[in-house]
């Protein structure tokens, strides 16, 4: 059939839930009225690893409004059945309120449930619990890795060996926590044995079959509802042992059960991005042209679970180099597990990499961005595919210009401001964004408005507009005649909502089904004798602002509305899928070059970001406004993890030393400069219908590489530790 025309996509677009969200409409977690609900709280480990051998509840128990108090020594014992789709290892999950072991600082082991809000807190300080405890292996330096991940091409060693150049670099980079704004929050309600959870999730069909196999219920018995998600960046991206502990307490106590974590509880209940050590040792010749790379990798996980991501993919694509080699080592620990941050992988990888060509381009008195252009590849060399696009170049270039990179003087120290050092520093960027089976529905009403369906989430990059846009497209409908609808597991499966995923996934799912919907109705009017369009060829026909016409000759045509009533039609429906990028094969990543100034107070070493510029090859752009809103937030996180985030570990204990945001620090207004970003115009059509390249994540990759390189340029300091402090600048 004929293209069909583009309004909404691409176009400026506000939020169409911008208004439920300043008005405090919008219903979060933990703010849905469950009549009827009670109130939990859970209690913490206080030690990092043992055993328990006395707990007394009976204080708790005691106060007014306890109705109940749950640990180990009372709670049914759950099946807890493999979850081929979880990201637990098969048997290898926080088993809660099953044994007396302890594994972690804050583990949950016991919940009280009482009445109120009030009575639920001051139960839980009542509980007391003994233990034996054990001295917890938190260090990632002092702890013993696993069998490493390997990845090999050529001879890196005998590669290094020959090379003219040689850096042998080592980084540190602390453990970050995602401090969304909404807490995770957990409301479950049993009605016989069908289960229903308000809960917060990145991944409602995720979440959904992990409760299915804990409590080993058939999959139409849970339903999972979740329409708003308050920041994510990642830790809602699996189902977290306090939605079990929620859902285990409605069972019991026979109500419907509110459990909200604290912002403490946040620190050791939902992940974190893993701290890391990272040995890089990089060869070149004397024109920099890359010629070995040998990485060594050293990442915490738990000692129950074992977590990966994907820190070793930039190392393997990113630039032309025919030797490399990379270990991968998880190293186990008494910790919860973490999980998928921001970028993830990518960028921890990014600061490393990117660190190291800055520090090569020095070594050889080449300008940073013509040592990336000397070291591009034409392929993949990781897997010897051709990149479905890769416009780095192209990034490079208009950075440059924007920026006013000319005026970058190479000699760190020689620029000053007053007191201040000035530097510039940039670095490229790469992700892969995800591209995962999924459904959707759209259903076109008779009175021309139609409703799409999926079960998706939005944490905050705009799913219901985006999506809304897609179908009001395809559809031929205004924005406000289509309703999109997500975050409930009664909607078409959809894969997690992370990943940069969800806009080439979903997106292309809810295309199919508007399109279906779109040709049901075309079909209808070319086969009606008393259409306008009777006898038309369908493949002439658009559908524009619910309007149907023949292309070129926009009066010969009706509406939906009317077509549909004359034939005593009260819907169209279909079901639309995406399969997955297919077989045929390319290297599809997203990419970008990132550009800072800093400002380094030369007496006190403090660091201030005064401008960044983002440039992006990410494809189609659906909704400019929101990619714009995407490129900020990242930029954001970037500057956090670059100057203020660190997670601190009291490794006597395993006790998180700063879990609160008066310690935990994150960038606030005062340290957000002056920011741009900028889209290069296109397409990449590999593996999906509407062209795009997620963007959430590879926004943030490559930010604290530019900024470290800036923080160089100005103070001549070459720091290999994130965050960079103040006193590693003195």
């Amino acid at each position: 059939m004929s293209p069909q025309p583009q309004a909404a996509v691409g176009a400026p677009l506000s939020r169409v839930d911008g208004r439920l969200k300043v008005t405090g409409k919008a219903e979060y977690a933990a703010e849905h009225d469950i009549k009827g609900a009670v109130h939990a709280v859970i209690v913490d480990a206080s030690i990092g690893r043992g055993r328990i051998t006395s707990l007394d509840t009976g204080a708790a128990e005691a106060h007014p409004g306890v109705l109940r108090v749950i640990s180990h020594r009372n709670a049914p014992k759950l099946p807890y059945r493999d979850n081929p789709g979880s990201n637990n290892p098969p048997g290898r999950r926080l088993r809660v309120f099953q044994d007396d072991r302890v594994v972690f600082h804050g583990q949950p082991v016991a919940v009280v449930i009482a009445s109120t809000l009030e009575a639920a807190q001051h139960g839980a300080s009542l509980v007391e619990v003994g233990y034996e405890a054990e001295t917890p292996s938190t260090d990632l330096h002092e702890a013993e890795p696993g069998t490493p991940t390997d990845y090999a091409r050529g001879d890196a060693e005998a590669g290094l060996r020959s090379s003219a150049v040689r850096l042998d670099l080592t980084y540190e980079l602390a453990r970050n926590h995602h401090n969304p704004m909404e807490p995770h929050a957990t409301i479950a309600r049993w009605e016989g044995d069908k289960l229903t959870v308000w809960d917060k999730t990145q991944w409602v069909m995720g979440t959904h079959d992990e409760i299915a196999a804990v409590f080993d219920l058939p999959a139409d018995a849970v339903r999972v509802i979740n329409p708003f998600v308050g920041g994510g960046f990642g830790s809602g991206l699996r189902c977290w042992p306090h939605t079990i502990v929620a859902a285990l307490a409605a069972r019991v106590v026979r109500r419907p059960v509110k459990l909200v974590l604290s912002r403490r509880q946040m620190y050791f209940g939902t992940g974190f991005r893993p701290a890391y050590a990272y040995r890089l040792r990089l060869g070149s010749d004397r024109r920099g042209k890359l010629n070995a790379a040998i990485h060594d990798i050293d990442a915490e996980t738990s000692s129950y679970e074992t977590f990966t991501e994907a820190v070793m993919g930039a190392g393997q694509m990113l630039y032309s180099m025919p030797n490399v080699h990379q270990a991968y080592r998880q190293v186990p620990l008494d910790v919860n597990t973490p999980i998928w941050m921001r970028g993830p992988g990518f960028a921890s990888a990014s600061f490393v990499i990117e660190s190291a060509m800055d520090e090569l381009a020095h070594e050889l008195a080449i300008d940073p961005i013509e040592l990336r252009r000397r070291n591009e590849p034409s392929e993949d060399e990781s897997t010897n595919e051709p990149f479905s696009t890769r416009r780095l170049r192209e990034c490079y270039t208009v950075g440059a210009r924007e920026f006013g990179w000319d005026r970058r003087d190479p000699k760190p120290r020689s620029t000053r401001d007053g007191d201040w050092l000035i530097g510039l520093g940039m670095a490229a960027g790469v992700y892969d964004p995800g591209r995962f089976p999924a459904q959707a529905r759209a259903r076109l009403d008779a009175d021309g408005t139609a409703v799409v369906e999926a079960a998706t989430s939005d944490m905050g990059p705009g799913t219901y507009t985006s999506q809304t846009q897609v179908a009001a497209d395809a559809l031929g409908l205004t924005m406000r005649t289509v309703t999109f609808r997500l975050g409930d597991s009664l909607y078409p499966p959809t894969s997690p909502h992370g990943g940069s995923a969800t806009m080439a996934s979903v997106g292309s799912a809810v295309v199919d089904a508007c399109d279906k919907v779109r040709r049901q109705a075309i079909e209808l009017a070319v086969e009606d004798r008393e259409s306008p369009l009777y006898g038309v060829n369908a493949d002439d026909v658009v559908v524009r602002g619910g309007r149907l016409h023949v292309r070129g000759n926009p009066t010969r045509g009706e509406t939906y509305k009317r077509l549909l009533a004359r034939n005593k039609r009260d819907q169209l429906e279909a079901d639309g899928t995406y399969a997955g990028p297919g077989s045929e094969r390319s290297a599809y990543f997203a990419y970008n070059a990132t550009f800072a100034e800093v400002a380094v107070d030369a007496n006190l070493g403090l660091v201030r970001v005064r401008r960044m510029l983002g440039v992006y090859d990410a494809g189609r752009i659906i909704s400019p406004k929101l990619a714009e809103s995407q490129a900020f937030g990242g930029i954001v996180g970037g500057i956090g993890t670059a100057l203020l985030e660190h997670t601190v570990t009291d490794h006597r204990d395993g006790r998180i030393v700063n879990a609160s945001l008066a310690d935990y620090l994150v960038p606030v207004n005062a340290d957000v400069p002056e920011i741009k970003a900028i889209y290069l115009d296109g397409e990449d059509n590999a593996g999906n219908l509407l062209g795009v390249k997620g963007l959430g994540e590879v926004v943030q990759v490559g930010v604290a590489a530019a900024i470290g390189n800036a923080v160089f340029n100005a103070t001549g300091r070459r720091v290999r530790q994130l965050p960079i402090t103040a006193e590693a600048l003195l």
